[in-house]
């Protein structure tokens, strides 16, 4: 039997999504999308916050979608049509996480391509302690 490497699950859970690019995020959202932020407490203190964004930790977000979980987040389980857009750091554990919740049913779940760190570096808003 073969062994699955990282890079493997990346390429396949890359392959079923439409990743969205800075660009193209705020059309997304005028369209409907929701962006849900996965990073670490300790990141987004470090680096700051996306206007708007849900956060809900990785290790939680398949319970916080699925709306049969019983720990559901109505912002995100209410609609199997709507538009996730998962956000991580720099894009490789959003990836993993958007081809999750399309097997949840959330069949246009995707991510940031580049993540946070994009984001930022593309000028976007970001929320500091205190603003």
């Amino acid at each position: 039997m073969t062994r699955t490497t990282i890079a493997d699950l990346l390429e396949r859970a890359r392959a079923r999504l439409d990743r969205v690019t800075v660009d193209d995020v705020d059309a997304a959202v005028r369209d409907g999308a929701v962006l849900v932020d996965v990073r670490s407490e300790l990141q987004r203190r470090r680096d700051g916050l996306i206007p708007d964004a849900i956060f809900h930790p990785r290790n939680v977000l398949e319970w916080r979608c699925d709306p049969a979980s019983g720990h559901n987040d109505p912002r995100l389980s209410g609609d199997l049509d709507r538009r996730i857009v998962v956000v991580c750091n720099e894009g490789y554990q959003s990836s993993l996480a958007a081809a999750t919740l399309q097997d949840l049913g959330f069949h246009r779940a995707t991510d940031l391509d580049g993540g946070f760190q994009a984001w930022a570096a593309a000028g976007k808003p970001v929320l500091r302690d205190g603003s």
